[in-house]
């Protein structure tokens, strides 16, 4: 039988969660630690409250209702397959909603960007292409070069494996990932490629994170 290409994209899944109450289940789990070492990744690339940040994959706002308060009113922007995940996450994890514009909160599966200002500084996607295979992580990439002219940093987290072809690999942190499901592996080098071949330079940072992910930091090439 097949497998879906990313278990988010079955459809009715947003759906049964939201009315399950599981808006923080399905984003993956370890809601607060995760949170935590996203800001800090931020923090650590140079983000300060001045800065205008894009939440790629915001999910329920995991990483959101802990950017939204350090940042500037108005400066943190998220795109998700389900606006109606990111509004549940406004209303009930935020202390301060006001604080984030609802038209912020963008519904986009496609990696279009739309209705996203050219001017942000730093964007993430955690635990978003671990999900989905390398050529829409290229896709993604290529995309999104020209909608973010002025972005300082871009961050994002993958699962390597050294032979991807081999099948199925246990990460460091015990999730098994595979090279035709999700969640996906793939080798560094078509990871440096799919960024180059974009129009990124992007190197993998040496930092531990939840599940063995690893963290790829990318810049706009010249």
């Amino acid at each position: 039988m097949a497998h879906p290409v990313s278990p988010y994209l079955v459809p009715g899944f947003y759906d049964t969660a939201l009315a399950k109450g599981r808006h923080r289940d399905i984003v993956g789990g370890r809601w607060d630690e995760t949170g935590r070492i996203q800001m800090q990744i931020l923090q650590d690339a140079g983000m300060l409250p001045q800065h205008r940040l894009l939440d790629i994959g915001a999910g329920s706002l995991r990483l959101g209702c802990k950017a939204v308060p350090y940042l500037e009113p108005g400066h943190y922007w998220a795109t998700d397959a389900s606006r109606a995940l990111m509004l549940r996450g406004r209303a009930v994890e935020l202390a301060e909603p006001d604080r984030l514009p609802e038209h912020h909160l963008i519904e986009d599966s496609a990696f279009a960007l739309p209705g996203i200002p050219a001017t942000m500084d730093f964007a993430i996607a955690f635990g978003v292409f671990t999900h989905l295979p390398l050529t829409t992580l290229q896709a993604a990439l290529i995309q999104m070069r020209p909608r973010l002219p002025q972005l300082r940093r871009l961050l994002f987290t993958v699962f390597l494996s050294p032979d991807p072809a081999a099948g199925s690999r246990r990460q460091p942190d015990g999730v098994v990932t595979h090279t035709d499901r999700p969640p996906y592996h793939f080798s560094a080098v078509d990871v440096v490629r799919a960024c180059t071949v974009s129009g990124w330079c992007a190197t993998a940072e040496q930092i531990m994170l939840p599940r063995g992910q690893v963290l790829i930091a990318a810049t706009p090439a010249p």
